[in-house]
Protein backbone atom coordinates (compact mmCIF):
# COMPACT_ATOMS: atom_id res chain seq x y z
CA UNK A 1 0.00 0.00 0.00
CA UNK A 2 1.08 3.46 -0.99
CA UNK A 3 1.62 5.79 2.19
CA UNK A 4 -1.41 8.17 2.59
CA UNK A 5 -0.96 11.92 3.14
CA UNK A 6 -1.22 12.58 6.85
CA UNK A 7 -2.60 16.17 5.86
CA UNK A 8 -4.65 15.95 2.41
CA UNK A 9 -4.08 19.94 1.75
CA UNK A 10 -2.54 22.85 3.36
CA UNK A 11 -3.08 26.61 3.47
CA UNK A 12 0.11 28.24 2.51
CA UNK A 13 -0.26 31.00 3.75
CA UNK A 14 1.16 29.43 6.80
CA UNK A 15 4.49 29.24 5.40
CA UNK A 16 4.44 32.94 3.88
CA UNK A 17 7.48 33.66 6.63
CA UNK A 18 9.25 31.04 5.23
CA UNK A 19 8.70 31.52 1.69
CA UNK A 20 8.11 35.70 1.73
CA UNK A 21 11.05 35.84 -0.78
CA UNK A 22 10.39 33.87 -3.54
CA UNK A 23 8.79 35.38 -6.38
CA UNK A 24 4.93 35.05 -6.87
CA UNK A 25 4.88 33.73 -10.25
CA UNK A 26 6.56 30.93 -8.88
CA UNK A 27 5.24 30.72 -5.41
CA UNK A 28 1.93 30.38 -7.34
CA UNK A 29 2.51 26.92 -9.39
CA UNK A 30 3.79 25.19 -6.28
CA UNK A 31 1.24 22.40 -5.55
CA UNK A 32 2.97 20.58 -2.79
CA UNK A 33 5.69 21.22 -0.26
CA UNK A 34 7.99 19.36 2.13
CA UNK A 35 9.84 21.42 5.14
CA UNK A 36 12.85 19.61 6.10
CA UNK A 37 13.30 20.47 10.08
CA UNK A 38 16.08 18.86 12.57
CA UNK A 39 14.62 19.10 15.91
CA UNK A 40 12.92 21.84 15.18
CA UNK A 41 15.34 24.15 12.80
CA UNK A 42 14.24 24.42 9.64
CA UNK A 43 16.95 23.59 6.76
CA UNK A 44 15.13 24.04 4.00
CA UNK A 45 12.52 22.84 1.55
CA UNK A 46 11.16 20.72 -1.79
CA UNK A 47 8.66 22.29 -3.36
CA UNK A 48 6.84 20.69 -6.05
CA UNK A 49 5.30 22.46 -9.35
CA UNK A 50 3.59 20.02 -11.74
CA UNK A 51 6.67 19.44 -13.84
CA UNK A 52 9.77 19.48 -11.72
CA UNK A 53 10.81 19.59 -7.83
CA UNK A 54 13.14 22.61 -6.25
CA UNK A 55 15.28 22.69 -3.59
CA UNK A 56 14.87 25.92 -1.42
CA UNK A 57 17.12 26.62 1.60
CA UNK A 58 21.11 27.10 2.29
CA UNK A 59 21.49 23.58 3.22
CA UNK A 60 19.41 21.36 0.94
CA UNK A 61 20.88 23.53 -1.92
CA UNK A 62 24.61 23.14 -0.05
CA UNK A 63 23.68 19.12 -0.35
CA UNK A 64 21.96 19.25 -4.04
CA UNK A 65 25.59 21.45 -4.94
CA UNK A 66 22.97 24.39 -6.10
CA UNK A 67 23.46 27.65 -5.33
CA UNK A 68 20.58 29.35 -3.06
CA UNK A 69 18.99 32.17 -4.07
CA UNK A 70 16.02 33.91 -1.72
CA UNK A 71 14.06 34.51 -4.90
CA UNK A 72 13.65 31.32 -6.73
CA UNK A 73 13.81 27.48 -5.89
CA UNK A 74 16.20 25.60 -8.03
CA UNK A 75 15.30 22.96 -10.21
CA UNK A 76 16.98 19.51 -9.04
CA UNK A 77 17.68 17.83 -12.74
CA UNK A 78 18.02 14.00 -11.36
CA UNK A 79 14.24 14.21 -10.27
CA UNK A 80 13.01 15.75 -13.80
CA UNK A 81 10.58 13.60 -14.99
CA UNK A 82 9.41 12.25 -11.61
CA UNK A 83 6.67 12.08 -9.80
CA UNK A 84 7.08 12.26 -5.72
CA UNK A 85 4.62 9.94 -3.63
CA UNK A 86 6.69 10.72 -0.28
CA UNK A 87 9.61 12.48 1.12
CA UNK A 88 10.78 11.70 5.11
CA UNK A 89 14.13 12.94 6.46
CA UNK A 90 16.31 12.50 9.14
CA UNK A 91 19.25 13.89 10.88
CA UNK A 92 20.87 15.73 7.69
CA UNK A 93 19.77 13.38 5.03
CA UNK A 94 16.36 13.92 2.83
CA UNK A 95 15.01 10.93 1.07
CA UNK A 96 12.15 10.81 -2.02
CA UNK A 97 10.16 8.13 -3.09
CA UNK A 98 8.96 8.55 -6.94
CA UNK A 99 5.58 7.13 -8.27
CA UNK A 100 7.36 4.54 -10.26
CA UNK A 101 9.18 2.78 -6.81
CA UNK A 102 12.90 4.54 -7.10
CA UNK A 103 14.31 6.16 -4.15
CA UNK A 104 16.87 8.91 -4.08
CA UNK A 105 18.61 9.97 -1.16
CA UNK A 106 20.58 13.37 -0.73
CA UNK A 107 22.68 13.91 2.10
CA UNK A 108 25.91 16.64 3.22
CA UNK A 109 27.41 13.76 5.20
CA UNK A 110 30.31 11.82 3.39
CA UNK A 111 29.23 8.55 4.55
CA UNK A 112 25.88 8.18 2.77
CA UNK A 113 28.42 8.86 -0.64
CA UNK A 114 25.47 10.94 -2.53
CA UNK A 115 28.40 12.87 -3.96
CA UNK A 116 26.37 16.15 -3.54
CA UNK A 117 23.40 14.87 -5.81
CA UNK A 118 20.04 12.62 -5.16
CA UNK A 119 21.89 9.32 -5.10
CA UNK A 120 19.52 6.16 -6.40
CA UNK A 121 19.11 3.62 -3.44
CA UNK A 122 18.68 -0.51 -4.61
CA UNK A 123 20.10 -3.71 -4.06
CA UNK A 124 21.79 -5.21 -6.53
CA UNK A 125 18.00 -6.49 -8.26
CA UNK A 126 17.21 -4.41 -11.20
CA UNK A 127 13.37 -5.16 -10.64
CA UNK A 128 13.50 -3.15 -7.40
CA UNK A 129 10.50 -1.43 -6.44
CA UNK A 130 9.80 0.22 -3.28
CA UNK A 131 6.00 1.45 -1.81
CA UNK A 132 7.21 3.38 1.11
CA UNK A 133 10.04 4.94 3.01
CA UNK A 134 10.48 5.70 7.03
CA UNK A 135 13.31 7.52 7.87
CA UNK A 136 15.17 7.58 11.46
CA UNK A 137 16.99 9.69 13.13
CA UNK A 138 20.15 8.10 11.49
CA UNK A 139 19.14 5.20 9.30
CA UNK A 140 15.86 4.72 7.13
CA UNK A 141 13.64 1.81 6.36
CA UNK A 142 12.36 0.40 2.73
CA UNK A 143 9.33 -1.32 1.84
CA UNK A 144 9.70 -3.14 -1.37
CA UNK A 145 6.63 -4.10 -3.64
CA UNK A 146 6.55 -7.78 -2.20
CA UNK A 147 6.61 -6.78 1.04
CA UNK A 148 10.09 -7.08 1.82
CA UNK A 149 11.52 -4.87 4.40
CA UNK A 150 15.39 -3.13 3.57
CA UNK A 151 17.04 -1.07 6.13
CA UNK A 152 20.08 1.47 5.59
CA UNK A 153 22.33 4.15 7.93
CA UNK A 154 23.56 3.55 11.35
CA UNK A 155 23.01 0.54 13.28
CA UNK A 156 24.20 1.78 16.72
CA UNK A 157 20.84 0.21 18.58
CA UNK A 158 20.28 -2.18 15.70
CA UNK A 159 17.38 -0.43 13.78
CA UNK A 160 19.52 -2.12 10.64
CA UNK A 161 18.35 -5.58 12.73
CA UNK A 162 21.74 -8.17 13.83
CA UNK A 163 25.31 -6.96 15.32
CA UNK A 164 26.66 -5.82 12.26
CA UNK A 165 28.11 -2.57 11.13
CA UNK A 166 26.27 0.64 10.05
CA UNK A 167 25.66 0.88 6.48
CA UNK A 168 25.05 3.64 4.42
CA UNK A 169 25.57 2.11 0.89
CA UNK A 170 24.19 -1.46 1.01
CA UNK A 171 20.90 -2.29 1.81
CA UNK A 172 20.19 -4.60 4.63
CA UNK A 173 17.48 -7.30 4.08
CA UNK A 174 15.54 -7.32 7.62
CA UNK A 175 14.09 -10.57 7.06
CA UNK A 176 10.35 -9.42 7.95
CA UNK A 177 8.21 -10.23 4.83
CA UNK A 178 4.22 -10.01 4.12
CA UNK A 179 4.65 -5.96 5.58
CA UNK A 180 2.25 -3.47 4.28
CA UNK A 181 3.38 -0.31 6.87
CA UNK A 182 6.97 0.95 8.10
CA UNK A 183 7.32 3.51 10.49
CA UNK A 184 10.59 4.80 12.30
CA UNK A 185 11.22 7.03 15.35
CA UNK A 186 14.76 8.40 16.35
CA UNK A 187 16.44 5.40 16.61
CA UNK A 188 13.42 2.53 16.40
CA UNK A 189 11.51 0.69 13.80
CA UNK A 190 8.34 -0.95 13.44
CA UNK A 191 6.59 -3.66 10.35
CA UNK A 192 2.79 -4.09 10.31
CA UNK A 193 2.40 -7.19 8.54
CA UNK A 194 -0.85 -7.88 6.30
CA UNK A 195 -2.19 -10.21 8.60
CA UNK A 196 -2.34 -7.24 11.44
CA UNK A 197 0.74 -7.74 13.34
CA UNK A 198 3.55 -5.71 14.49
CA UNK A 199 7.56 -6.10 14.89
CA UNK A 200 9.39 -4.11 16.30
CA UNK A 201 13.48 -3.42 17.27
CA UNK A 202 15.93 -0.65 17.98
CA UNK A 203 16.34 1.55 21.03
CA UNK A 204 14.04 0.88 23.82
CA UNK A 205 15.75 3.12 26.60
CA UNK A 206 11.97 4.10 27.14
CA UNK A 207 10.02 1.57 26.42
CA UNK A 208 9.32 3.00 23.14
CA UNK A 209 9.35 -1.11 21.41
CA UNK A 210 6.09 -2.04 23.34
CA UNK A 211 7.55 -4.90 24.48
CA UNK A 212 7.27 -4.41 28.13
CA UNK A 213 10.77 -3.87 28.93
CA UNK A 214 13.66 -1.72 28.32
CA UNK A 215 15.84 -3.64 26.41
CA UNK A 216 17.49 -2.33 23.55
CA UNK A 217 16.11 -5.32 20.94
CA UNK A 218 18.16 -5.77 17.28
CA UNK A 219 15.94 -8.80 16.21
CA UNK A 220 12.38 -7.75 15.25
CA UNK A 221 9.88 -9.07 18.25
CA UNK A 222 6.32 -8.87 18.23
CA UNK A 223 3.84 -6.65 19.88
CA UNK A 224 1.35 -7.61 22.05
CA UNK A 225 -1.24 -5.25 23.71
CA UNK A 226 -2.52 -5.75 27.35
CA UNK A 227 -5.53 -7.50 26.89
CA UNK A 228 -4.22 -9.40 23.57
CA UNK A 229 -6.92 -9.15 21.67
CA UNK A 230 -7.50 -6.15 20.11
CA UNK A 231 -10.87 -6.06 18.12
CA UNK A 232 -9.76 -3.87 15.35
CA UNK A 233 -7.08 -3.54 12.26
CA UNK A 234 -4.25 -1.65 12.87
CA UNK A 235 -4.88 1.76 10.63
CA UNK A 236 -1.73 3.27 11.05
CA UNK A 237 1.59 3.55 13.26
CA UNK A 238 3.72 6.71 13.67
CA UNK A 239 6.64 7.10 16.21
CA UNK A 240 9.09 10.07 17.99
CA UNK A 241 12.14 10.51 18.66
CA UNK A 242 11.33 8.25 22.17
CA UNK A 243 7.75 6.93 22.01
CA UNK A 244 5.28 5.66 19.35
CA UNK A 245 1.72 5.40 18.73
CA UNK A 246 -0.47 2.77 17.29
CA UNK A 247 -4.22 4.15 15.61
CA UNK A 248 -7.23 1.30 14.91
CA UNK A 249 -9.43 1.28 12.63
CA UNK A 250 -12.41 1.41 15.85
CA UNK A 251 -10.79 5.19 16.42
CA UNK A 252 -8.30 4.13 19.27
CA UNK A 253 -4.84 4.91 19.66
CA UNK A 254 -2.30 3.37 22.17
CA UNK A 255 1.13 4.44 22.79
CA UNK A 256 4.35 3.88 24.63
CA UNK A 257 7.71 5.18 25.27
CA UNK A 258 8.59 8.41 26.61
CA UNK A 259 5.96 10.60 27.76
CA UNK A 260 3.13 8.12 27.14
CA UNK A 261 1.00 7.92 30.42
CA UNK A 262 -2.48 8.81 29.25
CA UNK A 263 -4.34 11.53 32.17
CA UNK A 264 -2.30 9.66 35.15
CA UNK A 265 -0.12 12.04 36.10
CA UNK A 266 1.68 9.25 38.70
CA UNK A 267 2.41 6.67 35.76
CA UNK A 268 5.74 6.25 34.50
CA UNK A 269 6.23 6.07 31.11
CA UNK A 270 4.69 2.33 29.52
CA UNK A 271 6.98 0.02 27.95
CA UNK A 272 3.68 -1.99 26.63
CA UNK A 273 0.85 0.11 24.64
CA UNK A 274 -0.93 2.08 26.66
CA UNK A 275 -4.43 3.51 25.47
CA UNK A 276 -4.59 7.20 25.09
CA UNK A 277 -7.81 8.89 26.49
CA UNK A 278 -8.90 10.55 22.91
CA UNK A 279 -12.19 8.88 21.50
CA UNK A 280 -12.87 8.38 17.43
CA UNK A 281 -9.49 9.07 16.71
CA UNK A 282 -9.00 9.49 12.28
CA UNK A 283 -5.34 10.60 11.94
CA UNK A 284 -1.86 10.78 13.83
CA UNK A 285 0.97 12.57 13.19
CA UNK A 286 4.79 12.78 14.87
CA UNK A 287 7.92 12.85 14.00
CA UNK A 288 11.13 11.22 14.20
CA UNK A 289 12.96 14.38 15.66
CA UNK A 290 9.91 15.55 18.33
CA UNK A 291 9.03 14.62 22.32
CA UNK A 292 5.05 15.58 21.15
CA UNK A 293 2.29 13.94 19.00
CA UNK A 294 -1.38 15.71 16.92
CA UNK A 295 -4.00 13.88 16.49
CA UNK A 296 -7.41 14.62 14.82
CA UNK A 297 -11.06 13.06 15.54
CA UNK A 298 -13.84 12.57 13.34
CA UNK A 299 -14.82 15.78 14.36
CA UNK A 300 -11.89 17.31 12.63
CA UNK A 301 -10.75 18.67 16.33
CA UNK A 302 -7.05 18.44 17.26
CA UNK A 303 -4.98 17.35 20.35
CA UNK A 304 -1.53 17.38 21.51
CA UNK A 305 0.58 15.78 24.33
CA UNK A 306 4.04 15.33 25.31
CA UNK A 307 6.73 17.36 26.22
CA UNK A 308 7.25 20.53 24.25
CA UNK A 309 10.16 22.49 24.74
CA UNK A 310 10.90 22.99 27.79
CA UNK A 311 7.45 22.40 29.45
CA UNK A 312 6.61 19.59 31.41
CA UNK A 313 4.46 16.86 29.96
CA UNK A 314 1.32 17.75 28.59
CA UNK A 315 -1.28 15.39 28.56
CA UNK A 316 -3.55 15.12 25.66
CA UNK A 317 -5.42 18.55 25.15
CA UNK A 318 -7.61 19.76 22.82
CA UNK A 319 -6.47 22.79 20.55
CA UNK A 320 -8.31 26.42 20.73
CA UNK A 321 -8.44 28.05 17.34
CA UNK A 322 -9.76 25.04 15.08
CA UNK A 323 -6.81 24.11 12.74
CA UNK A 324 -8.13 22.83 9.60
CA UNK A 325 -4.16 20.88 9.58
CA UNK A 326 -1.50 19.30 11.47
CA UNK A 327 0.51 21.45 9.79
CA UNK A 328 -1.84 24.71 11.46
CA UNK A 329 -1.84 22.90 14.53
CA UNK A 330 2.12 22.47 15.30
CA UNK A 331 1.79 26.89 14.43
CA UNK A 332 -0.20 26.91 17.59
CA UNK A 333 -0.14 28.19 21.04
CA UNK A 334 -0.71 25.66 23.66
CA UNK A 335 0.86 26.83 26.92
CA UNK A 336 3.73 27.51 25.01
CA UNK A 337 4.63 27.93 21.92
CA UNK A 338 5.00 24.64 20.09
CA UNK A 339 6.88 25.89 16.97
CA UNK A 340 8.00 29.29 15.96
CA UNK A 341 6.52 28.06 12.48
CA UNK A 342 4.71 25.61 10.80
CA UNK A 343 6.10 21.84 9.94
CA UNK A 344 5.22 19.38 7.46
CA UNK A 345 4.28 16.05 8.59
CA UNK A 346 5.31 14.60 4.92
CA UNK A 347 4.56 15.44 1.62
CA UNK A 348 2.06 17.79 1.68
CA UNK A 349 -0.17 19.25 -0.90
CA UNK A 350 -0.84 23.07 -0.42
CA UNK A 351 -4.07 25.48 -1.39
CA UNK A 352 -3.63 28.68 -2.75
CA UNK A 353 -5.79 31.54 -2.90
CA UNK A 354 -6.91 32.40 -6.47
CA UNK A 355 -6.37 35.94 -7.27
CA UNK A 356 -7.76 37.93 -10.12
CA UNK A 357 -5.88 39.76 -12.39
CA UNK A 358 -7.59 43.14 -11.32
CA UNK A 359 -5.84 44.95 -8.80
CA UNK A 360 -8.76 47.46 -7.52
CA UNK A 361 -9.99 46.55 -4.53
CA UNK A 362 -13.81 47.74 -3.32
CA UNK A 363 -13.99 45.55 0.03
CA UNK A 364 -15.05 48.53 1.59
CA UNK A 365 -18.12 48.34 0.37
CA UNK A 366 -19.00 44.99 1.90
CA UNK A 367 -20.77 44.67 5.21
CA UNK A 368 -20.12 48.43 5.66
CA UNK A 369 -23.49 49.76 7.64
CA UNK A 370 -22.86 53.37 6.64
CA UNK A 371 -23.12 52.25 2.81
CA UNK A 372 -25.14 49.63 2.46
CA UNK A 373 -28.92 48.85 0.17
CA UNK A 374 -29.21 45.15 0.75
CA UNK A 375 -29.01 42.52 2.81
CA UNK A 376 -28.73 38.85 2.67
CA UNK A 377 -29.99 36.70 5.60
CA UNK A 378 -28.52 33.51 6.05
CA UNK A 379 -29.71 31.28 9.17
CA UNK A 380 -29.46 34.12 11.85
CA UNK A 381 -26.13 36.23 10.31
CA UNK A 382 -26.53 38.91 7.52
CA UNK A 383 -24.08 39.97 5.16
CA UNK A 384 -24.63 43.64 3.81
CA UNK A 385 -23.65 45.08 0.40
CA UNK A 386 -24.05 47.63 -2.28
CA UNK A 387 -26.57 46.98 -5.00
CA UNK A 388 -24.64 48.59 -7.72
CA UNK A 389 -21.36 47.22 -7.58
CA UNK A 390 -22.97 43.97 -6.98
CA UNK A 391 -24.63 44.53 -11.13
CA UNK A 392 -20.94 45.85 -11.89
CA UNK A 393 -19.33 42.48 -10.81
CA UNK A 394 -22.19 39.99 -11.52
CA UNK A 395 -24.53 39.00 -14.73
CA UNK A 396 -26.50 37.32 -11.89
CA UNK A 397 -26.81 40.34 -9.55
CA UNK A 398 -27.36 42.51 -12.78
CA UNK A 399 -30.99 40.21 -13.64
CA UNK A 400 -31.25 40.13 -9.87
CA UNK A 401 -31.32 43.97 -8.68
CA UNK A 402 -32.95 44.81 -11.95
CA UNK A 403 -36.17 42.63 -11.93
CA UNK A 404 -38.15 41.39 -8.78
CA UNK A 405 -35.57 42.40 -6.21
CA UNK A 406 -35.29 45.83 -7.39
CA UNK A 407 -37.01 47.71 -4.56
CA UNK A 408 -36.15 45.08 -2.08
CA UNK A 409 -33.33 45.28 0.70
CA UNK A 410 -33.41 41.82 1.90
CA UNK A 411 -32.56 38.61 0.44
CA UNK A 412 -32.92 35.30 2.11
CA UNK A 413 -30.18 32.72 1.15
CA UNK A 414 -31.05 28.95 2.08
CA UNK A 415 -28.83 26.75 -0.45
CA UNK A 416 -25.20 28.17 1.00
CA UNK A 417 -23.60 27.95 4.28
CA UNK A 418 -22.73 32.07 5.85
CA UNK A 419 -18.85 31.22 5.63
CA UNK A 420 -19.34 30.40 1.84
CA UNK A 421 -21.64 33.24 0.52
CA UNK A 422 -19.28 35.79 2.33
CA UNK A 423 -16.67 34.36 0.84
CA UNK A 424 -18.12 34.35 -2.14
CA UNK A 425 -19.05 38.28 -2.18
CA UNK A 426 -15.89 39.00 -0.73
CA UNK A 427 -14.74 37.55 -4.42
CA UNK A 428 -16.75 40.20 -6.20
CA UNK A 429 -15.41 42.58 -3.69
CA UNK A 430 -11.73 41.77 -4.36
CA UNK A 431 -10.72 39.22 -7.11
CA UNK A 432 -9.83 36.76 -4.46
CA UNK A 433 -11.24 33.32 -2.84
CA UNK A 434 -9.90 30.56 -1.12
CA UNK A 435 -10.66 27.08 -2.11
CA UNK A 436 -10.91 23.87 0.07
CA UNK A 437 -12.06 20.63 0.45
CA UNK A 438 -14.31 21.85 2.66
CA UNK A 439 -16.00 24.70 0.74
CA UNK A 440 -15.15 23.22 -2.73
CA UNK A 441 -19.19 21.30 -3.21
CA UNK A 442 -20.91 24.40 -2.28
CA UNK A 443 -18.83 26.77 -4.48
CA UNK A 444 -18.99 25.01 -7.49
CA UNK A 445 -22.82 24.47 -6.93
CA UNK A 446 -22.82 28.45 -6.38
CA UNK A 447 -20.69 28.75 -9.52
CA UNK A 448 -22.60 26.68 -11.61
CA UNK A 449 -26.35 28.56 -10.88
CA UNK A 450 -24.76 31.86 -10.94
CA UNK A 451 -23.20 31.21 -14.09
CA UNK A 452 -19.94 33.02 -12.39
CA UNK A 453 -17.27 31.10 -15.12
CA UNK A 454 -14.07 32.66 -13.46
CA UNK A 455 -15.08 30.95 -10.23
CA UNK A 456 -16.05 27.53 -12.21
CA UNK A 457 -12.55 27.80 -13.49
CA UNK A 458 -11.01 28.06 -10.38
CA UNK A 459 -13.08 25.21 -9.28
CA UNK A 460 -11.72 23.10 -12.28
CA UNK A 461 -7.98 23.61 -11.27
CA UNK A 462 -8.75 23.02 -7.49
CA UNK A 463 -10.30 19.72 -8.13
CA UNK A 464 -7.64 18.76 -10.71
CA UNK A 465 -4.72 19.59 -8.36
CA UNK A 466 -6.62 17.58 -5.50
CA UNK A 467 -7.69 14.39 -6.91
CA UNK A 468 -6.77 11.46 -6.27
CA UNK A 469 -7.48 7.92 -4.42
CA UNK A 470 -8.27 9.38 -1.04
CA UNK A 471 -10.68 12.64 -2.72
CA UNK A 472 -12.14 10.54 -5.46
CA UNK A 473 -15.23 9.63 -3.51
CA UNK A 474 -15.68 13.80 -2.40
CA UNK A 475 -15.23 14.97 -5.81
CA UNK A 476 -16.47 12.41 -8.66
CA UNK A 477 -19.75 13.08 -8.09
CA UNK A 478 -19.31 16.88 -8.83
CA UNK A 479 -17.18 15.49 -11.69
CA UNK A 480 -20.34 13.80 -13.15
CA UNK A 481 -22.78 16.51 -11.95
CA UNK A 482 -21.46 19.61 -13.52
CA UNK A 483 -19.81 17.72 -16.63
CA UNK A 484 -16.41 18.51 -16.02
CA UNK A 485 -15.45 16.41 -18.82
CA UNK A 486 -11.77 17.35 -18.91
CA UNK A 487 -11.14 15.69 -15.50
CA UNK A 488 -11.18 12.18 -17.27
CA UNK A 489 -7.93 11.82 -18.47
CA UNK A 490 -7.20 12.34 -14.81
CA UNK A 491 -9.90 9.52 -13.67
CA UNK A 492 -8.33 7.41 -16.11
CA UNK A 493 -5.01 7.67 -14.82
CA UNK A 494 -6.40 7.47 -11.37
CA UNK A 495 -7.65 3.98 -12.10
CA UNK A 496 -4.97 2.91 -13.49
CA UNK A 497 -2.72 3.88 -11.42
CA UNK A 498 -4.10 3.33 -8.11
CA UNK A 499 -7.69 1.88 -7.90
CA UNK A 500 -7.52 -1.26 -10.59
CA UNK A 501 -3.99 -2.47 -8.54
CA UNK A 502 -5.83 -2.33 -5.33
CA UNK A 503 -8.87 -3.89 -6.24
CA UNK A 504 -7.02 -7.07 -7.77
CA UNK A 505 -5.30 -7.12 -4.59
CA UNK A 506 -8.51 -6.81 -2.95
CA UNK A 507 -10.25 -9.95 -4.93
CA UNK A 508 -6.95 -11.76 -4.68
CA UNK A 509 -7.30 -11.84 -0.71
CA UNK A 510 -11.20 -13.16 -0.87
CA UNK A 511 -11.81 -15.80 -3.10
CA UNK A 512 -16.23 -14.84 -2.41
CA UNK A 513 -15.45 -11.79 -4.04
CA UNK A 514 -14.09 -13.14 -6.92
CA UNK A 515 -16.57 -15.10 -7.61
CA UNK A 516 -19.36 -12.24 -6.85
CA UNK A 517 -17.18 -10.22 -9.68
CA UNK A 518 -16.98 -12.44 -12.33
CA UNK A 519 -20.52 -13.24 -11.77
CA UNK A 520 -21.62 -9.04 -11.95
CA UNK A 521 -18.57 -8.98 -15.31
CA UNK A 522 -20.86 -11.76 -16.97
CA UNK A 523 -23.82 -10.18 -16.10
CA UNK A 524 -22.57 -6.90 -17.61
CA UNK A 525 -21.07 -8.47 -20.71
CA UNK A 526 -24.33 -10.24 -21.65
CA UNK A 527 -26.57 -7.11 -21.62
Amino acid sequence: MKKSPTDSCVDIELFQDDLKDIERKFFRNIESIFKITTFGDEIGFLCMTKDATYAYGDYICECLSLQHDPKRPQQIDILNDKKIIQVDSGKSFIVVLTDDGQVYLASEYSKWKTNNTFRLISTCDDDDRFEMIACGFGHLLLLRQDGTVFALGNNYNGQLTGNSDSSYVTLVNTGLNNVKIIACGGAHCFALTNTNEIYSWGKNEDGQLGLGNTNNQRTPSLVSFPDGSIDSSIKNIVAGARHSLFLFENGQIFGCGYGQRSFNKNQKDSSVPTLILIENVQKVACKNDLHFSFVMDKSSHYYVWGKIKNIEFLFPTKLDGQPKSFAAASAITVNAIIMQSPITFGLTSIIHIFESNDPISFIELLDNPNNYDVEFIIGDKRILASKCHLKMSSKYYNRMFSGDWKENKLVKIKNYSYNVYYAYLRKLHNGRIRIKQSNIVELIDLANCYGDEQLMKHCRTFIRKNLNEHTLSTYLPLIVNYELNDMHDKLVELTIENILPKTANDLCENKENIAQFLVWFSEKKNL
